[in-house]
């Protein structure tokens, strides 16, 4: 028969009452309860590593809060989504406007969205990896990889060419405070040559053209 006592010491376990009342009370060998307690250790793990990926996450949203200046549940609950999907780009949805974070809504769910960053980082590193070879961006090879990225720049926009500016502005880093940032400045400053002068580059300003054609017509 369990003792108020020793119910005592198991809550000071973890144990809950239920656990106590419908597994311990029957439990009568040592290998029993190590076993128990073992399971206990388990939950109490899992429950630790809960905590400290909440913790991680209630500060990073805390940094993005105060570097907004500015209250927006919306971006808080896009933030969070994005910490909990473990993607370090999480940072630019503060510089996002309403619009574009409404078009990212529509554009991706969460498994698009996880797969679309997994190529993007993919070919982040292998831009990185061609700026260290100091491979030249009007190679065939760095014009190959421009025109993927350009792709996914396209896949990001649905082919909404008006977007254009507003992620050029987004992606302009002067100077980066933070690993990502330092990253994505050696992917712009690389991509950036390797697609002025391009075909691809001129996509955008035939279109604004015909669109202010159109418009003025």
């Amino acid at each position: 028969m369990i003792t108020l006592h020793q119910i005592i010491s198991l809550k000071s376990l973890g144990f809950s009452l239920d656990d106590i009342k419908k597994r311990l009370i029957s439990l009568e060998t040592p290998a029993d309860i190590a076993n128990a307690l073992t399971e206990q250790a388990d939950d109490i793990r899992q429950k630790i590593e809960q905590l400290q990926a909440s913790l991680s996450a209630i500060e990073q949203l805390k940094t993005e809060v105060l570097q907004m200046q500015t209250v927006s549940f919306k971006k808080y609950a896009d933030i969070i989504v994005n910490l909990q999907m473990k993607n370090e780009f999480y940072p630019l949805i503060k510089r996002f406007d309403d619009d574009t974070l409404d078009h990212i809504r529509s554009q991706f769910d969460k498994e698009s969205g996880l797969d679309f960053m997994e190529r993007f980082n993919r070919l982040s590193d292998e831009i990185v990896q061609l700026q260290k070879e100091n491979v030249p961006p009007e190679s065939e090879k760095c014009q190959q990889v421009v025109k993927e990225y350009w792709g996914l720049i396209m896949e990001f926009t649905n082919g909404d060419m008006s977007m254009l500016p507003k992620l050029m502005e987004v992606g302009n880093i002067d100077t980066a405070t933070n690993a990502w940032e330092e990253r994505q400045k050696i992917v712009n400053d690389h991509v950036s040559p390797a697609l002025h002068g391009t075909e691809l580059c001129h996509i955008y300003f035939k279109d604004r053209l015909r669109r202010h054609i159109v418009f003025t017509d």
